[in-house]
C-alpha cells in the first residue's frame, strides 16, 4: 500500500497513457500494418503509457524572482 501512494501520479499517468494509447489504436490506428507503433494494440498501448509516464515527471521550472528583488538583494 505504501508503495501505491508513493508513486500514485506516475500510476495515473501511466494508467491515461495507456488507456490513451488503446483508444488511439482503437479508433485511429493503422490498418495496412506499416506503421511501427500504431498497427498493434500492445505497442500502441505501452507508448501511450510510456508517454504517460514521462508528461507528468517532466522537470519543473522554478518560480522566477521578481525583478525588483533581485535588484535589490543585488544592492
Amino acid at each position: 500500500m505504501e508503495f501505491i501512494t508513493k508513486y500514485k501520479w506516475k500510476l495515473v499517468g501511466i494508467s491515461i497513457g495507456a488507456v490513451a494509447g488503446y483508444a488511439y489504436w482503437y479508433f485511429i490506428g493503422c490498418t495496412s500494418g506499416t506503421c511501427p507503433i500504431q498497427s498493434n494494440w500492445h505497442t500502441s498501448t505501452l507508448y501511450g503509457g510510456l508517454i504517460g509516464y514521462i508528461f507528468p515527471n517532466s522537470p519543473k521550472k522554478e518560480k522566477t524572482e521578481n525583478k525588483e528583488d533581485k535588484i535589490e538583494q543585488d544592492k
